[in-house]
């Protein structure tokens, strides 16, 4: 992406809420996979962390691989067929719906992001197949009822749902009570609904150090937490084997490629 605002906005005013001057996370990621949705600031942020943690464009590529572990799981195993998926992000390779729509073309997703710049390239994400639908919500994590009432309009609230949150949860500081959002948007949705959640770890000092100079800059933070405060975002709910693990041990076939330890702690659970 060039540094000028993105010609398909959308919306009036989309330009002015995109903050350019800062980073944003969703760019930093976007650019640490290989995207091009990204600005100056956002690169320059992404390079920081790589400088300083030079494994972290492979613990970006280890979530992704996790979350379509997951969403094959929900499909194929659990036979969901419907999912509401939190913090979205720009569009990258093996989205949400497309993985779902591979295994059960009749699913149904609604992405939910606040980042201006997701809300201008919701179109790429809404490429659903006939028999499904792909829908965009543009909401806050911090604000549950929002987001449930937006997404009854194409999920059936009273079946099933694979609740995605991806990464985001850490945006949150403590004082937002992460772990009261993931409850009450657990307690809305039906029994046999799955969360699948996965955020970083404060293990690595090196991390910790790379995170703190990027939360200096950016226009959000991310929180690095440790592996139990991870753990009880699943608190009530059937862990699905192997339970909460690193990222990349999550169902990992024993052939996967071999890369850096993932930082991040991943788990499927199941709502009785």
């Amino acid at each position: 992406m060039s540094d000028s605002s993105p010609s398909d906005s959308g919306a009036d005013g989309l330009a002015a809420r995109l903050r350019t001057d800062r980073p944003h996370s969703a760019r930093v990621w976007n650019y640490i996979l290989g995207g091009k949705d990204h600005y100056a600031p956002d690169r320059q942020a992404g390079d920081l962390i790589l400088r300083a943690f030079p494994e972290f464009a492979a613990v970006a590529r280890t979530q992704r691989r996790f979350l379509a572990r997951a969403v094959r799981f929900l499909t194929e195993e659990a036979g969901v067929r419907q999912f509401l998926d939190i913090g979205t992000g720009l569009p990258t390779a093996d989205n949400t719906h497309e993985i779902a729509q591979r295994a059960a073309p009749d699913s149904r997703i609604v992405y939910v992001d606040h980042d201006p710049l997701v809300l201008a390239h919701a179109r790429a994400l809404l490429t659903s197949t006939p028999e499904g639908s792909c829908d965009y919500l543009e909401a806050d994590v911090r604000d549950p009822r929002t987001i449930l009432a937006g997404a009854a309009r194409t999920l059936d609230l009273d079946r099933p749902v694979g609740l995605v949150l991806l990464g985001i949860m850490g945006q949150l500081p403590d004082s937002d009570n992460p772990w009261g959002l993931v409850d009450e948007l657990v307690e809305a949705l039906p029994p046999g609904s799955h969360l699948v959640l996965s955020d970083g770890i404060d293990t690595s000092e090196t991390l910790n150090a790379a995170v703190r100079a990027y939360n200096e800059q950016s226009a959000d933070s991310y929180h690095l937490r440790p592996a139990e405060r991870i753990e009880a975002f699943f608190h009530g709910l059937h862990l699905v084997a192997p339970g909460v693990v690193l990222a990349d041990r999550w169902r990992a076939p024993e052939t996967a490629e071999q890369e850096p330890r993932a930082h991040a702690m991943a788990g499927v659970a199941r709502k009785p």
